[in-house]
Order: C-alpha cells, then sequence, then structure tokens
C-alpha cells in the first residue's frame, strides 16, 4: 500500500515535468506564431515555481525511506494533498494570466480531480474539488470586480467575457457541476480498484502461504524418502557386488536393475529436495568466489560424456572477469545441469559452445547446442517444475524435469534473467544474465 502511493506520487512529479514543459512552449507558441497579448514573464514565473517545488517534493521523498511505514503513509498523504493544493494554485494563477474565464484551458482543473481521486481518499478528493472551485470562482470574481486586471484573449474571443454575467453563470455551472462530477466518478472507481487490489493481495499472501506449506511438506517426506533410499543403496551396493559372497546370473541381472532403479530414484528425490529448499529458505548463502573456476569445474563436469560422443565443448571468455559475488555451488550447478542437457541431447560429434561476455555490472552467459532443439509451443513451459519436452522424452526416457527449474530459481535469486532459443531439429541456446 505504501510503495503504491509513493510510486503513484512519483508519478504525479513526472506529470509535473511534463505540464512544466507544456507551459513553456505554449508561451513560446503564444508569442511567436499567434502573437497573443499574454503576459509572459508572469507565466514564465509560474513555470519557475511549479519547477521548485516539484524539486523540492523529488528529494523530500527520497529521503522518507527512513521513515516507518504507519509514519510514512501518514506523511506520503499529506505530501500527495499539498502537490495537488499548490497545483490547483498554480493553474489558478496561469489561467489568469492567459484570459481567465474565456481560456478554454479551465477544464484542465478535470484532469486534477481525476489524480486526485487517483491518490487521494474520497472525502480528500472531494475537498480538493471544493478547493478547485473556491479558486476559480475567487479569480472570476476578482476579475469581474476590478481587483484583477483581466487579460483578455485577444483574437480567441471577439469582445471581454470576464464581465458578461450570463456567460460567467453558464461556465461556473457546467465548470462546478463537470468537476464534482469528475471527482465522484473517478473517486467511485478508485474506490473499487483499491478494494480490488486488496483482495488480490490478500488471495496472493493466502497462495503463498499455502505454497510454503506445500513445500514444507514435500521437504519433510522428501528427506525421509531420501534416507530411506540411502538405506537401502547401502544394503543392495555390497550384495551387487559379490561381497555377501556369489550370485547367480539371475539373481546378480535383478540386483543390478534394483540398484540402478534405487541411484535414479535417489538422484529425483535429491533435486526435489534442493528445488524445495532453495524455495523455502530465504536467504541463499552467497560470497565472492572465482568465476573461471566455477566455469572449469562445470565443463569437467560433463567432459567425459561429451568425449563419448565425440562432442567438443568450445570456451569463449573476455578476459578479465574475476571474482563474482553470489552462491558458487549453485551457479557452478546451473551451468553444468544445461551442459549436460546439451551433451545428452546432441547427437554425435555435435558442437556445444560456452561464451561468457563481460558487461560490465553482468555478465551474459550462452549455452549454444546442435542438437535436437525445442518444440517453438513449448519453450515457454520449459522452466516450470517437472516439465520435460515431448521430444526429449521421446529421446531420453529417464529425467526429473527439475534441472531447469532448479536453475530458474538460482538465476532469479541472484536477481538475473534466464531464457532459450530455440528451433527444433536445429539446436538451442540458453542465455544467463549474471550481476557479478
Amino acid at each position: 500500500m505504501v510503495d503504491g502511493l509513493i510510486e503513484r506520487i512519483y508519478w504525479l512529479i513526472k506529470l509535473r515535468w511534463i505540464a512544466i514543459t507544456g507551459v513553456v512552449l505554449t508561451v513560446l507558441f503564444a508569442k511567436q506564431v499567434l502573437n497573443a497579448p499574454l503576459n509572459n514573464l508572469s507565466l514564465y514565473g509560474v513555470a519557475a515555481f511549479l519547477t521548485i517545488y516539484n524539486l523540492i517534493f523529488t528529494l523530500h521523498l527520497k529521503r522518507l525511506g527512513k521513515k516507518r511505514p504507519a509514519r510514512l503513509i501518514l506523511i506520503a498523504n499529506r505530501i500527495a494533498n499539498v502537490q495537488i493544493s499548490l497545483d490547483l494554485l498554480s493553474l489558478t494563477i496561469l489561467i489568469h494570466f492567459s484570459g481567465g474565464i474565456e481560456n478554454p484551458f479551465i477544464f484542465y482543473f478535470i484532469f486534477h480531480m481525476i489524480i486526485a481521486s487517483i491518490l487521494l481518499s474520497r472525502r480528500a478528493s472531494f475537498l480538493q474539488a471544493t478547493f478547485a472551485v473556491f479558486l476559480f470562482m475567487l479569480m472570476v470574481w476578482l476579475e469581474y470586480a476590478g481587483f484583477l486586471k483581466h487579460y483578455c484573449l485577444k483574437g480567441f474571443v471577439l469582445n471581454d467575457l470576464h464581465t458578461n454575467k450570463i456567460y460567467i453563470l453558464g461556465m461556473s455551472f457546467v465548470f462546478i457541476s463537470t468537476l464534482y462530477l469528475a471527482a465522484y466518478m473517478a473517486s467511485s472507481i478508485s474506490v473499487r480498484l483499491r478494494q480490488r487490489e486488496k483482495s488480490l493481495k490478500e488471495a496472493n499472501l493466502l497462495l503463498e502461504e499455502k505454497d510454503r506449506i506445500k513445500s514444507e511438506y514435500v521437504l519433510r517426506v522428501s528427506h525421509d524418502i531420501k534416507e530411506h533410499l540411502a538405506a537401502v543403496q547401502s544394503c543392495v551396493e555390497p550384495v551387487a557386488s559379490g561381497i555377501t559372497g556369489a550370485l547367480n546370473s539371475g539373481q546378480k541381472d535383478l540386483l543390478v536393475r534394483a540398484k540402478d532403479r534405487t541411484d535414479k530414484l535417489l538422484f529425483f528425490v535429491k533435486a526435489l529436495l534442493e528445488i524445495t529448499q532453495i524455495k523455502l529458505s530465504k536467504n541463499i548463502e552467497m560470497g565472492y568466489f572465482s568465476f573461471k573456476n566455477t566455469v572449469d569445474n562445470a565443463i569437467q563436469f560433463v567432459e567425459a560424456k561429451a568425449k563419448a560422443k565425440g562432442i567438443a565443448i568450445a570456451l569463449q571468455m573476455d578476459p578479465g572477469i574475476g571474482l563474482i559475488y553470489g552462491a558458487q555451488i549453485y551457479i557452478e550447478e546451473t551451468i553444468a545441469n544445461i551442459l549436460a542437457n546439451a551433451v545428452k541431447y546432441t547427437s554425435e560429434n555435435g558442437k556445444i559452445s560456452l561464451d561468457i561476455k563481460d558487461r560490465q555490472e553482468t555478465l551474459l552467459i550462452q549455452i549454444s547446442d546442435t542438437g535436437m532443439g525445442i518444440p517453438r509451443d513449448e519453450i515457454p513451459k520449459l522452466f516450470n517444475e517437472f516439465y520435460r519436452a515431448t521430444n526429449a522424452k521421446k529421446t531420453e526416457r529417464e529425467g526429473t524435469g527439475l534441472g531447469l527449474a532448479i536453475a530458474k530459481q538460482v538465476v532469479d535469486r541472484h536477481n538475473g534473467k534466464i531464457w532459450v532459443e530455440s528451433e527444433e531439429g536445429k539446436g538451442s541456446t540458453f542465455s544467463i544474465i549474471l550481476p557479478k
């Protein structure tokens, strides 16, 4: 709620910069092209006033981060109210020096009512509408009574209208009714949107809590399964290797198959544990480490399988990439996993390239292969948990569908970005942007 309000106030500040530019350009246009008799010095003075208080609000907002949330909401609301009040006052002065009630830009007050309804409560937006009506009517009356000089828009209107009672009454009625209607309609929509936003936030928090509970359950169950599988594995391995005695061919075949299945299941459970732990942990351990050594380790992890298939891995790394900050083990595993997939799904004598480019604050890591590629319509699902491309499942029946989901979690935790570009039958390129 606080962040949303601060963001909207910044949006108002940006709009004001546009308005200041518009005032200056309009005055120049009126003077140079239309030759309108405006009080240019006064109009430039208002633009300068807008600029000064816009800078003050910008600097003040930057200092608000140190305030407590409850205090921050109160201060932010006050800032929004003061800004809109000053904007209404500035607009009134601009209108006065450029034709008063004759100036069609009086209906720009409506924009301020809409902005007030977005930023403020319904009560505050109606108070701002009342303040706008007061300023407008005060200006009209002071010009009508002769207390303020009227700057006629000669060339735009045929006669001075600021003393025409019928025109003043008609324009005032239309102006005031339109202003309050705009405030009512905009505030009604704004209230509904805020209620909707609140309900969506509550629903999102509930979903996050349910996801956390689910992840904790998966973590506990997976941990128990892993322990039992490790115990089964420790019993099967010595028997399958013949330590407990000689086995006939049938017995050995069954035990080897059981061991193979246990190994694969243990690998799956470890991957499930890993992604669940990453999702549940608010922080992962990070520090400075050598990125080159990490890349070398990742390549060594897949080198033997790549050589067995006659696949060469070409490494191209920009010079000068030294220590970077992050979770070294997770980053190494991410690169190794994508390389392993490239080796797995690239046919014999294919090519794999690992290109790493230094982009000052970030690294661009690209892993390309000449493998089977990924169907275009399946690319958006590739980083989902347990998802495997249809052609990958046909080629390799075994797979957890968690490797790329883990990679996505790791990259996200480092405030990076990961994506893939691929064409079926022509290979894939996985790209990672990683902050240094």
